[in-house]
């Protein structure tokens, strides 16, 4: 399997800080839909976002990345190991698995070398789920801005971005399906949070290196004219795409 591109590393600290929280009801059904709830495997982990949550459900977690840097920035639990390691060379010893989570992340190692590792580590009856999400929705003024930023990046964007953008249909996914709930992000956040979030945007930091100028600044007095008072939090939203398969 390929090595996993590291788009984040350098942008890390704003990375962590701005990526929003998934619903604790994925979790939930997810721990449901797992043969236990001793052993979970959170791959392509990032910042430990679906770890944490993972790690209320779980005797034990194991989140796995190739970035050390976004590793650093995660928060500890006593039951979540943390781990520098390849999607297709996970930590884990045979069949002692019951949930492998992969949060907006499948895009970058989806192929055998995983799905064999996958298959490998997983107990009889595991479950695998991977999701994903592209662009948030607050108020129409906002969203048609945001959407404008994202095309004019779309050169600096990983090829990879291509299977967020169709909510990994494309991607390979062999395992038995399960059919899921739709869930969704939500959050409330004020005018310098979006800013902060849509500077964590590895495209963002790509055009910047490349023309040493911030393409924010561009759209940012406009953005600021739609969302009115920047003091005032606005209801943010993604719809989540989730692939659910059991071994």
């Amino acid at each position: 399997m390929a090595r996993r591109k590291d788009y984040y590393s350098t942008q890390a600290a704003s990375y962590a800080a701005h990526r929003p929280g998934y619903p604790a009801p994925l979790f939930d059904y997810l721990a449901a839909a797992a043969p236990g709830r001793r052993l979970a495997w959170d791959c392509g982990c990032g910042s430990g976002q679906a770890s944490l949550a993972l790690a209320e459900r779980y005797a034990a977690v194991v989140a796995t990345d190739l970035s050390s840097s976004e590793i650093a920035r995660a928060e500890r639990r006593p039951n979540l190991c943390y781990a520098v390691a390849r999607a297709d060379a996970g930590p884990l010893a045979d069949a002692t698995v019951d949930l492998i989570t992969v949060a907006q992340a499948l895009h970058w190692f989806a192929g055998d070398g995983f799905f064999r590792e996958a298959r490998r580590v997983l107990r009889r009856g595991g479950v695998v789920a991977a999701w994903t999400y592209n662009l948030l929705t607050i108020m129409p003024p906002v969203d048609a801005l945001v959407r404008a930023l994202y095309r004019d990046l779309q050169r600096w964007w990983p090829a990879e971005q291509r299977h967020v953008e169709n909510g990994y249909a494309s991607l390979p996914f062999p395992f038995e399906p399960l059919p899921s709930p739709a869930f969704s992000m939500t959050s409330r956040w004020s005018f310098d949070y979006l800013l902060g979030y849509l500077g964590s945007w590895s495209a963002v930091a790509a055009c910047g290196r490349e023309t040493g100028r911030n393409p924010l600044a561009r759209v940012a007095d406009e953005l600021a004219v739609a969302w009115g008072n920047p003091a005032a939090p606005r209801e943010v939203r993604w719809l989540l795409t989730l692939r659910v398969g059991r071994v």
